[in-house]
């Protein structure tokens, strides 16, 4: 029973030391739900949060390409896990307002927000996917100006906004000229800092229009072939 409290391993020491740990969860958290038309549907059961905020982590974005892979009632299950596990999560909601709803938090007496959205939606799914104000689904960052929309309103009352994002193209190490242009709107509107995963690789990080953009963390907890 206490399996999902060490699943992280020793890796919990450094996310329960940092002031602010975050991951990207790619995969839908539900038991329920049909899987959707894709080659590689993911999901797990809701003590997969509690191994999360047992290895000290603080919040969750589920704004990527297997967050809804059991779709409508996965997305629901996942949102109430999350709630059951007091586990913040971003990047998803019932409604676009709550999929592109930053989660704000104190570290050392500043007021730091943290945005969720994804880039990366297989094509068959981008509507049935995307957050609208009528509909649950994920904030899509293919939506450049509701992204950037976000990010001012987080600005206007916090000191430090995060955006996490799910983009590029796997196994490709460079930058695509599509996050390029993304984090240069990102960082006009406010953005302290702009991270991502999806490519599976290390990408490169580095100051852009004085935004600091780690395009690629690379895999994290992830299985691998090779």
């Amino acid at each position: 029973d206490s399996a999902p409290d060490t699943a992280l391993g020793p890796v919990a020491e450094q996310l329960k030391r940092a002031d602010l740990a975050m991951v990207n969860l790619e995969t839908a958290i539900t038991e329920g739900g049909t899987p959707a038309p894709k080659q590689f549907t993911f999901r797990a059961p809701p003590t997969a949060f509690r191994a999360l905020r047992s290895a000290g982590v603080d919040v969750v974005t589920m704004a990527n390409n297997h967050g809804m892979d059991f779709g409508d009632v996965g997305l629901s299950d996942s949102l109430a896990a999350g709630r059951q596990a007091g586990m913040p999560l971003v990047g998803i909601g019932r409604n676009a307002a709550e999929a592109y709803r930053p989660y704000v938090t104190r570290v050392n007496g500043a007021k730091v927000a943290v945005i969720g959205a994804t880039q990366v939606l297989d094509d068959n799914l981008i509507q049935a996917w995307t957050a609208t104000d009528a509909k649950a689904g994920l904030a899509s960052a293919k939506n450049a100006p509701r992204l950037v929309q976000a990010v001012r309103e987080a600005r206007k009352d916090t000191d430090v906004v995060i955006v996490n994002l799910h983009w590029g193209q796997e196994l490709n190490q460079c930058a695509t000229p599509v996050q390029r242009g993304l984090a240069a709107q990102l960082a006009d509107a406010g953005a302290d800092a702009i991270v991502g995963s999806h490519a599976h690789v290390l990408q490169a990080g580095g100051y852009r229009k004085g935004a600091y953009v780690h395009y690629g963390l690379g895999n994290f907890v992830f299985y691998t072939t090779g």
